[in-house]
């Protein structure tokens, strides 16, 4: 005679809720829901920033590949480098086996990835709202609950480097140069973000967007008080038409920041504590000249 086994019902919706404990739904920047069956082991990001906060949250150890520009912390020089974030090595990423691939709005290749099959999220911080909202977006993905942590040690940080800014420094009026196009950082930027709690004053507004391409002689016009740039766009700065001119120029206050600097400053990500502390050492050393 068979043996009947009887499960109590309770007992048998936990075993159920057990199995599917690890899949979450993700809404992504599209507004797209991305069903993941458990938080993925293998990632690919394609966007410094991303790469920098997957690792903020202590997961670096699940990235199996990277865009070029990827290059902190140290660890990440060692993966494979999938070409820029825009247009990246489509086959190299499927022959990686992502779980999930994070890219940037911008980059051209997501419906070429998920029609082979991968998950891909969308996440792209411009402002510090975002950069909380991606840590908390990716602490759900990855489960590894730092995410409030990390962004309280940023807001800290940016706050003491506000405070360390000299009475003399307040109200420099800014030109922050991403690239020689000119491209700027305005007031709706993180970078502009930044400035206005270091108590710098902006000389592109807001209404001209985030990064505005301008005309140079926006910048002659505006006469800003202080410019900071990268070494990788300063060359000839002082030659451009009318810039001699230019109070900050004129007086020589211009920082320069390295390559490996200018990486810190234009990324929205978990090194904008870094980044105010740049910005801040470069106001408090400019503006005692004033």
């Amino acid at each position: 005679m068979r043996k009947t086994i009887r499960i109590p019902l309770a007992a048998l919706g936990l075993a159920l809720f057990a199995l599917g404990a690890h899949a979450l739904d993700v809404v992504d920047e599209r507004g797209v829901t991305v069903s993941l069956p458990q938080s993925p082991q293998r990632i690919v990001s394609l966007l410094p920033a991303l790469t920098e906060s997957v690792c903020a949250l202590g997961a670096c150890d699940r990235l199996v590949g990277v865009d070029r520009y990827s290059n902190s912390p140290g660890q990440v020089k060692a993966l494979p480098q999938l070409g820029g974030g825009i247009d990246p090595n489509v086959e190299a990423i499927a022959a990686l086996r992502p779980d999930a691939v994070l890219l940037a709005k911008s980059s051209r290749v997501t419906q070429r990835l998920e029609a082979l099959g991968m998950k891909v999220l969308v996440l792209e911080p411009k402002s510090h709202a975002d950069v909380q909202r991606v840590l908390d977006k990716l602490d759900q993905v990855l489960g590894t609950h730092e995410a409030r942590r990390v962004w309280r040690v940023i807001d800290a940080s940016v706050s003491a480097a506000a405070q360390s800014v000299p009475a003399s420094a307040k109200g420099l009026r800014v030109y922050f140069e991403v690239n020689s196009a000119p491209y700027a950082a305005g007031e709706s930027s993180f970078i502009g973000e930044t400035l206005k709690r270091l108590g710098a004053k902006n000389i592109v507004p807001a209404s001209l967007g985030p990064f505005p391409k301008l005309n140079p002689e926006y910048v002659v016009r505006a006469n800003p008080d202080l410019i900071m740039v990268s070494v990788r766009s300063a060359q000839g700065l002082e030659q451009r038409p009318g810039w001699a001119g230019i109070r900050a120029v004129r007086e020589g206050r211009i920082c320069r920041f390295s390559a490996e600097q200018s990486d810190v400053l234009v990324r929205p990500g978990p090194r904008m504590d870094e980044a105010a502390r740049l910005m801040a050492q470069c106001l408090a050393d400019k503006g005692s000249k004033r």
